[in-house]
Order: C-alpha cells, then structure tokens, then sequence
C-alpha cells in the first residue's frame, strides 16, 4: 500500500460524539469497521485489531462546523476493486453521499457520518502512475467514473478488509501559510500540492497525509473545547522520525491535539 513505508502516518482519529451508540454503529455498519472495544463512554473501531477510530461520549458537546478541526477522515481500502465492492454495498443501501471525485491518483467518495463528521472512503492508483515534480504530485478533482468503479467491485462487501488504513486526514485551518509553517516546520512534512485555499503535507514520498484548508473556517481561532468532532490526531512514526520531532505532544495554531506514537 503506497502509504505503509511512510517514516509518518496516519494512526488514527479520536472524535467526540453526542450519541455514541448511533455514531458507533455508523462506522461498523457503513463504514465496514469492527468494534474492538467500548464501554459507555467510548468506543474503539479498526481493522485486524488496529484501531483507527475512537470515539468518546459527550452528550453536552456542540457541532460547530465552522470551526477549525476536521474536514474529512479518509480511509484507505487495499485496491480500487475492493472500493468497487464498498460502492455497490452503499448503493444498494441507499446511503447518502456527499460527492465522488478523480483525484487522479486516486478514486474518492464522499459522505458523512450522523453528526456531520466528513468521510472519505478511497483506494490508491499504483504510485508508478503519479505525475510528480519533485517533493510534488500533481492531483486534481474530476468527474469519477462511477459506472466503471461499480463494474470492478466484483466481490460481496464483508466489511472492511486487511490492510484498510486512514490513508490521510484532512483538517479545517484560520490560515494555510500559518498551517504550512506547523506542519512542514514543527512535523517535517514536506508539502506536496496546493490549491487555492488549501495545502497538502505528506512524509515519505505519498501524496499526502495531511492537508489544511479554510473553504469553510477562513480567519477561525482557536477551536471551542466543548466541540463535538476531531479531538485528538494520533500519528504512527518509525524511530527515526521519532528522534527528530523531540516531542511526543503537539498543538496546531487551532488547538487540535495530535500526538505521535511508535509503529507497532
């Protein structure tokens, strides 16, 4: 998978939720995820006991979709056949999407979960396909050939399968140049794209890992602390990576925690 050997990744996202019971069943159910554990206050989700998801309960928690947090959680099937396979499964759900894009380098969905968390659910062209200049990837959003993608989903979806990650997490931002300058300076990211309005950070060489933009959240403070959504990013770095940032412990300009752990 063309995220794996990245010296820093994507572990996983923790958000804060209303009702968990609902939210909880929205990432088994549609989004393929097991429950690996909970209790009445949180729930852990992921794949071949990896989490990737943690949600945690707070009923008094508001929505606040203006704010700087999160834009949208990706999550990264293993093929485009096995996104193939999730699409038919929603199809025949009916379940509400949000878009479908060509990103030339990969092939998207969009949708949301109940209390308005943005999600993608993508798979990867192969990374010999990528048009690259340097530390950049050329990516763009065109219509996705949505007929194509159902006609290679050629297996009954089981859920999501081995080797299912969050390939990238995309983060509501006040400012890009103030984001570029935590993400590449604080965290060693090198920049691949932008874009009016939004910047594309990754480790390793992938197209990206992280991304910031203010389509929604232009000139945003700091976040409120009684927001529902992303509260906690949780990286994955090999040793290296970890010897260099110096820290286990950050927060971006907006009061996001992310927090950086050894690879298993």
């Amino acid at each position: 998978m063309a995220t794996s050997d990245a010296p820093l990744q994507i572990g996983r996202v923790v958000l804060t939720v209303n009702d968990l019971g609902k939210v909880g069943d929205f990432y088994q159910d549609t989004i393929g995820l097991q429950r690996l554990s909970g209790d009445a206050a949180g729930m852990v989700l992921g794949v071949d006991d990896a989490p990737l998801v943690e949600l945690r309960r707070d009923t008094a928690a508001r929505f606040r979709p203006q704010e700087a947090g999160l834009f949208h959680t990706a999550f990264l099937l293993p093929d485009r056949r096995a996104l193939g396979s999730w699409l038919r499964r929603i199809a025949e759900n009916q379940t509400a999407l949000d878009g479908a894009s060509d990103h030339l380098v990969s092939e998207a969905i969009y949708l949301r979960d109940p209390e308005g968390n943005g999600i993608e659910v993508y798979a990867d062209r192969p990374r010999d396909s990528w048009d690259r200049n340097g530390a950049e990837v050329r990516m763009d959003t065109v219509a996705l050939n949505l007929q194509d993608l159902l006609a290679a989903g050629r297996d009954l979806w089981r859920g999501a399968p081995e080797g299912t990650v969050i390939g990238h997490v995309h983060l509501q931002v006040g400012d890009v140049a103030r984001a570029e300058d935590f993400y590449m300076n604080r965290l060693g990211m090198d920049r691949t794209a932008h874009v009016f309005g939004a910047s594309f950070f990754a480790s390793g060489g992938y197209h990206h890992h992280l991304a910031g933009n203010i389509w929604n959240s232009r000139g945003a403070g700091p976040r409120s602390a009684d927001a529902t959504g992303l509260s906690e990013l949780v990286l994955a770095a090999d040793a290296g990576v970890l010897a260099a940032l110096g820290a286990r412990e950050f927060v971006d300009p907006w009061g996001t925690k992310i927090r950086v752990e050894g690879k298993a």
